[in-house]
């Protein structure tokens, strides 16, 4: 039987982990001949670093996903630089832009999302603001942030806190403009967004809650609807993302705020699949790459045979900031107070110190946390919460991660961990993998990290990939 062939369009994160997961299924190419199509004119990248190459922790080569060699190495067919026209669902072929047409038994789409630009008078034509999403996204604003600039970001989410972070740490002056009372609200209850915001307010950023944009002046700044101004040389656009769907609509499939797959990640098209965040799945959280490690997993098991089995069921999260000297990790049900029925939910809130927690029980197990500036707790209450394990009696211990799960062990001695507990969340990078990667040669952190592509350049996992080093070096 000759292989199949399957074509991938998008080579971003997404689109490049499920072609890892199909080799690592089909070495040799014996079930799955694969072509992936990239936009984008380099190698696939880690999009959650970027705010580390913004604020200079991390160069541009440094986040990349795959060597100049990996596609040649890996029998892929890689085309960057290329835009796809169309797809012929009739002829099952990918049209692109010059003409060529490549055919297909089973077609990927990971075309990932695009920045949504405020409807500002003068946004988006006007020179100085940049949407910050990709790599030559980070180029643009660091060309444009000289030293001292004063600079804007337009949202208090999660990526543009990220940024605003880093453009303070090279001495810019930052200000966040978010419309709504306290930032990351999608993540954080207000009183963890309070503290948050504090804790960067000592970090160089100031905060305008409660407004919008009104109007981009080039050279001023941004003009808000309350009638001030923000100075700004730079704006940064962090407002959020949707979908690109336009090729699944030209072609004709479900759409409905993103592509409408599946448990097996098909489309309308049983021939057509979408992962990652152009899909919309019911389990799947918009905006987070978790959710994409473990679509790609399940239907590498489908195009390969491996497990036809195979099933996304859906993914709970652990959102985590990437900004230097900050470690929060939210999880679960986040904005449930104390006074909502079924639940047990304890908080403590720390803002001089820059902490707060907070333990949302069901059924004597973890269905939500907030964790900031308690980093034993976040290590130990995911834990909890990804074995599914019952808390002990001691719920003040659990939240200042003074008690661990039965059978677990601290950061320090990772021993008991089992094989399948995440290391790395950036990569969704496991013990076994990295304990296989010890074992084929990579005996030191830096080898283990290139070797599995596991995080060293943000607080949380760069530890712990460091404890799993120093305890497989003892073994």
């Amino acid at each position: 039987m000759s292989p199949r062939e399957v074509v991938i369009v998008g080579y971003g994160m997404a689109g490049a982990r499920l072609a890892d997961e199909i080799r690592r299924r089909d070495p040799i190419a014996e079930r799955v001949r694969l072509t992936v199509l990239g936009a984008e004119k380099h190698a696939a990248y880690n999009r959650v670093l970027l705010s580390a190459v913004v604020a200079g922790g991390m160069s541009a080569e440094s986040v990349r996903l795959h060597d100049d060699e990996w596609a040649q190495r890996h029998n892929i067919d890689l085309r960057l630089g290329v835009d796809v026209a169309r797809i012929d669902r009739e002829k099952r072929c990918v049209e692109l832009d010059d003409g060529a047409c490549v055919d297909y038994d089973a077609l990927v789409l990971a075309t990932g999302a695009n920045p949504w630009i405020p409807p500002v008078e003068g946004l988006e034509a006007g020179p100085g603001v940049v949407a910050f999403r990709s790599l030559d996204d980070c180029a643009k604003i660091l060309d444009a942030a000289r030293f001292g600039a004063p600079v804007a970001v337009l949202g208090g989410g999660l990526l543009g806190l990220e940024a605003a972070r880093g453009l303070a740490g090279r001495g810019n002056q930052v200000t966040v403009v978010h419309p709504l009372g306290h930032v990351m609200e999608r993540q954080l209850d207000p009183a963890a967004g309070h503290v948050l915001a504090r804790q960067l307010t000592d970090m160089g950023v100031t905060f305008k809650f409660g407004a919008t944009a009104a109007r981009y002046l080039p050279g001023d700044g941004l003009k808000l609807d309350d009638g001030s101004l923000v100075p700004a040389d730079l704006v940064v656009v962090a407002a959020g993302v949707r979908a690109e769907t336009s090729l699944a609509i030209e072609a004709g499939l479900d759409v409905d705020m993103g592509i409408l797959v599946d448990d097996t990640l098909r489309t309308s098209d049983g021939r057509i699949h979408a992962l990652g965040d152009c899909a919309r799945h019911p389990g799947a959280p918009a905006g987070l790459i978790q959710p994409a490690w473990e679509q790609a997993s399940v239907l590498a098991d489908v195009l390969t045979g491996t497990n036809a089995a195979a099933r996304y069921r859906g993914t709970t999260a652990v959102t985590r900031l990437k900004a230097r000297g900050i470690d929060l990790a939210a999880l679960g049900e986040t904005q449930l107070e104390a006074s909502d029925g079924g639940a047990e939910v304890l908080t403590f809130n720390d803002p001089t110190g820059g902490r707060y927690g907070k333990l949302v029980v069901r059924e004597n197990r973890v269905t939500g946390a907030i964790l900031l500036g308690l980093p034993d707790a976040a290590a130990t209450i995911t834990q909890f919460h990804d074995r599914g394990t019952l808390l002990p009696e001691d719920r003040l211990g659990v939240l200042l991660g003074r008690a661990l799960p039965t059978g677990a062990t601290p950061a320090a001695s990772p021993a008991d961990l089992p094989a399948a507990a995440v290391i790395c969340r950036c990569n969704n990078v496991t013990k076994g993998r990295l304990i296989e990667a010890w074992k084929a040669g990579a005996t030191d952190t830096p080898a283990l990290a290139r070797a599995t592509r596991a995080t060293t350049g943000c607080g949380g996992c760069s530890d712990t990939v460091g404890g799993i080093a120093n305890w497989l070096a003892a073994q």
